[in-house]
């Protein structure tokens, strides 16, 4: 909250300084006769003397600065150190006397700015009457927009943003809205007219072209990038566009209630701005997005890559996989002579050809990395077979499964259920199953866990972790992938759904 008061304090005098400049720059250079004429009109209506600097100048700066000074005051002082810490009654205080200092200097530079009044009213006292009704209507709106604003900022930041701070998006809509808000501010101080109903017309536009690139920027354009088809983008577009410019009528008509013709104009001008300007921008900036998105994924798939071999390689290639597993072939020789030992030196010579070769490619047939799992399985069955407590399950529906994926997902999970599953003073259990539609695969894994291997860490020596895993999936399959895990004191299981197409 302290940093959002530092932006506030910023945003707020940056406001400040623009309009100092923008009512300063008319009296640097513009011919002060020129000035008189423009702003003195109803004084000379009303055979009334005026002077530029006395009755427009000075009262507007009042005005301006003790409305800056007020939200200062309360927003960066009163507010966090006795309201916000339990202090009301001293807020209230303070909180009175800023805003009857904002009455009184609004109402005094009121008299100066409409000293028309005193050729329309026969006393003074009516025209003070008249100022202080006027400071005092303008005093309320600015109350009543100060709690708004506060009211909406404190159910924003207790319900929600700490939901979507930590979304990756955030830092980058938040900055984007910033920069929209400055530009329409900006806009409307160098846009000729300083009354209400053209601050109001000018924020409406700003308004409702910052939602149409966002909706565009962050809903459409998102969604489009996926399915790829243009008559579902018009549609959506068409359909987007056409809810917000049906408001903006209502809106324009309540602005400009005797120009109805204007309003009219005005919101098919708004419509077409948004179709031809802010959807092209939108567009590009988006695929300008994407562009450098892609190029950084692609180079993180390439490192990706090469480090996912070297960490399979160190970790398959490894002298103690090596050695267990010949000695699990040298037991199996010794007691049933030939058969088992030949099938278990062609198994593990499988699947060392698989992780010299196949491993190094980008993407393998599924029924590659099939046969590497049931040669793994096959050769830890051997060394579990003496065991009837170890119970091993298989599954696999290879209808279908004519996909093409990234080598090496699916192993570190099996791995990762014999290594923690397997107890040979406990009865254990692995189950693995794996099945395939047209348009994804879905795999399966259960094993039990044991009090001795609960504390263990997943990702030790043994095995690249589950995390690597995560990693990968979600750089090779962004938004296209499902990994749930569910882990009790005695189960483990992990779900995981690939989208290829």
């Amino acid at each position: 909250m302290n940093q959002l008061r530092k932006i506030e304090l910023g945003v707020a005098t940056a406001i400040f300084l623009l309009l100092l400049f923008a009512l300063l720059y008319k009296s640097v250079n513009y011919n002060v006769f020129e000035l008189q004429h423009e702003y003195g009109y109803k004084f000379a209506r009303y055979d009334q003397v005026f002077d530029y600097y006395k009755h427009y100048l000075l009262p507007l700066l009042a005005h301006i600065t003790i409305v800056y000074l007020a939200f200062v005051s309360i927003n960066s002082w009163i507010m966090p150190a006795f309201y916000e810490q339990g202090k009301w009654k001293i807020g209230t205080l303070l909180l009175i006397a800023t805003c009857g200092a904002v009455f009184l200097v609004i109402m005094t530079a009121s008299t100066w700015y409409n000293g028309y009044l005193f050729g329309v009213y026969s006393t003074r006292k009516g025209v003070h009457m008249h100022c202080a009704k006027s400071a005092f209507i303008i005093t309320i709106f600015y109350i009543t927009l100060y709690a708004l604003y506060y009211g909406v900022k404190q159910l924003y930041f207790q319900q929600l943003h700490p939901k979507i701070v930590s979304k990756p998006w955030f830092a980058q809509i938040r900055a984007e809205a910033i920069v929209i808000l400055l530009l329409i501010v900006v806009f409307t101080l160098v846009t000729p007219g300083n009354n209400i109903a053209k601050v109001a017309i000018l924020g409406l536009i700003g308004f409702y072209y910052g939602v149409v690139y966002f909706v565009s920027q962050y809903r459409l354009l998102p969604r489009y990038h996926l399915h790829q088809d243009r008559r579902l983008l018009v549609r959506d577009a068409a359909f987007v566009y056409l809810m917000i410019f049906t408001l903006s009528p209502v809106l324009l008509f309540i602005l400009m209630p005797h120009h109805s013709r204007d309003a009219l104009l005005s919101c098919l001008a708004l419509f077409a701005g948004a179709v031809l300007v802010v959807l092209p921008l939108s567009y590009w900036i988006f695929y300008l997005r994407q562009s450098r998105s892609d190029t950084i994924l692609g180079l993180r798939k390439a490192l990706d890559q090469s480090e996912t071999g070297l960490d399979f390689l160190r970790w398959q290639i490894n002298p103690h996989f090596l050695f267990n597993a010949l000695n699990t072939l040298y037991g199996t020789a010794l007691t049933e002579k030939a058969p088992a030992t030949s099938e278990g030196i062609q198994k593990l010579g499988d699947m060392m050809r698989f992780m010299l070769h196949d491993n190094m490619q980008e993407r393998i047939s599924l029924s590659k990395e099939i046969a590497y799992l049931q040669n793994y399985i096959a050769l830890q069955r051997l060394r579990t077979q003496g065991s009837s407590d170890i119970g091993i399950e298989v599954n696999i529906d290879d209808t279908h499964c004519d996909h093409e994926i990234a080598p090496m997902l699916l192993i570190p999970f099996v791995e990762n259920a014999f290594k923690h599953g397997i107890s040979s003073r406990n009865k254990s259990r692995i189950t693995m199953s794996l099945s395939c539609t047209p348009e994804k695969i879905f795999f399966d894994v259960y094993n039990t866990v044991h009090a001795s291997r609960a504390g263990e860490i997943e990702n030790d020596s043994m095995g690249i972790g589950l995390q690597n895993v995560r990693q990968r999936l979600a750089l090779l399959y962004p938004r296209k992938h499902e990994l749930s895990i569910r882990e009790t004191t005695t189960e483990y299981f992990v779900h995981l759904t690939i989208q290829i197409v």
